[in-house]
């Protein structure tokens, strides 16, 4: 469980769990797989998870339980596209953010602690239906709306997950009498390998503690920034680059130095997090390029503002497999903001923001 605080920073590690600890009923916080969802009231729908590029099905990445004050079971799902086309350098429409929150007394879970023990049937490893009877795409695990139009065993999200499995797997196996449960998943390449996410509070050493020295607030950079830019239109004036506008460009070279510097020495301490959770804190940077102004983020829908909540590091692509020789899925930043009013929409399923820092020296 993620603590709510603005002072202490919780980082996120990936680490192997027995599976029926990554379902539903456990409340967990966890990568990669199907997502575990929390309520069963809204679940967003597949028009509501398409990557903005390509318009394809996303692919579940990771969920964080953050329960918080006046919310008992609280849960934010992150998606993101599979194509590394998608993955452009400053545009972060292949990605999709929800939070979703119940109150303890809800008509899923018990009122009391998830149990401690698997469940007595196995089905809970390959059930693709929602207690209150929705069925799930057999491929990723979102909404299925569509059925198996020849033995209405199996429900996919779109045709293009349809056609996925037809090929991988219910092509041999379509009929009647078949019996989506008893029959292991095949691998459609599609998920990213499943891990359960466990945090534990960050410990500074006193060389990498918060000081002006080691760190720079939002404020700042985006001032430096500023400064850079208008050094960098001033040299526009002139056909022929001056030595002051040299110096000023070397600056701005030396001051985005120092701030990945920075970023490297923070994680330096514990090199496998792949996630700091920090609500209502700030991000650290690795970059800055492309930080975010406070207009920037936009605004709930319930009309509040959105606060900083947690942010993706880019060790967790060295837990997806997706290197590739030739282009692939890759950031700098993920970074989460969510309703500082932590409203409830009818839904139940929120949409939320995510702001993407690209690794520096990417350029388009």
């Amino acid at each position: 469980m993620m603590a709510a605080s603005v002072t202490v920073t919780e980082l996120g590690f990936v680490q192997e769990c027995e599976p029926w600890r990554l379902r539903s009923p456990q409340f967990p916080s966890k990568v990669g797989g199907r997502p575990a969802w929390l309520g069963e009231v809204g679940v967003p729908g597949p028009e509501r998870l398409q990557c903005g590029v390509c318009m394809k099905p996303l692919a579940f990445l990771l969920q964080v339980y953050a329960p918080c004050t006046g919310s008992f079971h609280r849960t934010v799902f992150l998606f993101t596209c599979r194509d590394p086309t998608c993955h452009r350098v400053g545009d972060s429409r292949c990605y999709k953010v929800f939070r979703n929150q119940l109150p303890r007394k809800n008509d899923t879970y018990s009122y009391g602690p998830p149990p401690d023990s698997p469940p007595q049937s196995e089905e809970y490893l390959t059930s693709f239906q929602l207690k209150c009877g929705l069925r799930l795409c057999r491929v990723c695990g979102c909404l299925g709306p569509k059925s198996c139009s020849k033995c209405h065993r199996v429900n996919y999200c779109d045709r293009v997950h349809q056609l996925m499995d037809w090929k991988a797997q219910h092509k041999a196996l379509c009929a009647p009498q078949f019996d989506a449960h008893r029959v292991e998943v095949a691998d459609h390449g599609f998920l990213f390998p499943e891990h359960e996410l466990v945090t534990e509070a960050e410990e500074l050493d006193s060389d990498a503690s918060l000081d002006d020295d080691s760190t720079m607030s939002q404020m700042d950079m985006e001032s430096t920034t500023l400064n850079s830019s208008s050094n960098l239109e001033s040299s526009m004036d002139e056909l022929k680059l001056n030595e002051d506008e040299l110096n000023a460009m070397a600056k701005h070279e030396s001051e985005e130095d120092k701030a990945f510097s920075r970023f490297k020495k923070r994680i330096s301490i514990e090199p496998e997090q792949v996630l700091r959770y920090c609500k209502d804190g700030e991000p650290l940077w690795i970059s800055l390029q492309n930080v975010p102004a406070e207009n920037d983020i936009l605004n709930c829908g319930c009309g509040a503002k959105r606060a900083f909540e947690f942010q993706v590091m880019p060790q967790l692509l060295n837990h997806l497999k997706v290197d590739s020789l030739q282009k692939s899925i890759d950031w700098g930043v993920l970074a989460v903001y969510t309703c500082s009013a932590n409203c409830s929409a009818e839904t139940r399923y929120v949409e939320e923001f995510l702001w993407k820092q690209d690794v520096p020296g990417d350029t388009i």
